[in-house]
């Protein structure tokens, strides 16, 4: 079944930047100071773009003394996944349907 695609997520996630975030954070919970070295962005730069993240629902937050980590959240990721699963079965099925022109 041909579920929408999350348009607003993938706008989101059409960053350059915000991409690279999530996959440092697929690969480990990471804090602010941790993302700034591993991106090379400036720590205001990568708050903005965190900040995206937060409200969007990727990420997720946990705070440890100064620190703020952040987490991806596989679920949404996965339901993005999803969608994409189900547009690609409906072009599948679809491959031989051709409307006729008039």
């Amino acid at each position: 079944m041909l579920t929408s695609v999350d348009t607003d997520l993938i706008r989101v996630l059409a960053d350059p930047l915000r991409l690279r975030i999530v996959t440092l954070l697929a690969e480990e919970t990471l804090c602010t100071t941790h993302l700034v070295e591993e991106t090379g962005a400036r720590q205001t730069n990568l708050s903005n773009h965190l900040k995206v993240l937060r409200e969007a629902g990727v990420v997720e937050t946990e705070p440890c003394g100064r620190y703020t980590y952040y987490r991806l959240r596989p679920d949404v990721v996965a339901r993005l996944a999803g969608q994409f699963a189900d547009l690609a079965e409906s072009a599948r099925a679809a491959a031989d349907n051709k409307r006729a022109c008039p």
